[in-house]
């Protein structure tokens, strides 16, 4: 029983995030070539959707991260670009990782990156700026009454961990 409990424990992560990944729910967003994500889409120049763009720290977690900007206001359907700045201010290399969600839920099936930090852990060494570049698309397909949708990460230390954790 014992074994099974801790079986059941070890596998309930990389079972949640397959389910996220299938349904869209927790905010999840896919992962998309650009090419396929510019080809997939016509942009809709008519209408613009405002994208805010927020960051958090775990407790755990002494970075500095900021968004270039605070919002963007994008046409669905067409590849838009910013970029993160992350400063490691302690005295020790760390390794970070970021985890992405979308709100509205509703918006998180239509936000697509094709370049993100979130991707890989990202390394900074003691007293490092690093420059994270997010390349991103809203599909038209996202329903009309969404004005506004919010990109939000967390940021973890995950330094010491395995790529297997």
């Amino acid at each position: 029983m014992v074994v099974m409990m801790f079986g059941f424990g070890y596998l309930l992560v990389p079972l949640y995030n397959v389910f996220c990944d299938i349904t869209g729910l927790n905010g999840k967003t896919g992962r998309m070539a650009e090419a396929e994500a510019a080809s997939r889409y016509q942009p809709d120049l008519d209408r613009l959707v405002t994208v805010q763009f927020v960051v958090n720290n775990s407790a755990q977690m002494p970075w500095e991260v900021t968004p270039e900007v605070a919002q963007m206001r994008v046409h669905p359907g067409q590849v838009y670009e910013t970029i993160f700045t992350a400063h490691n201010g302690t005295s020790r290399a760390m390794t970070g990782q970021a985890v992405p969600s979308v709100a509205p839920g509703l918006a998180n099936r239509h936000f697509n990156k094709t370049e993100c930090f979130c991707f890989t852990k990202q390394d900074l060494a003691a007293g490092e700026t690093k420059a994270m570049p997010l390349r991103f698309i809203v599909a038209p397909a996202l329903p009309e009454k969404i004005k506004t949708l919010s990109l939000a990460y967390t940021f973890f230390d995950v330094t010491g961990q395995s790529e297997k954790n």
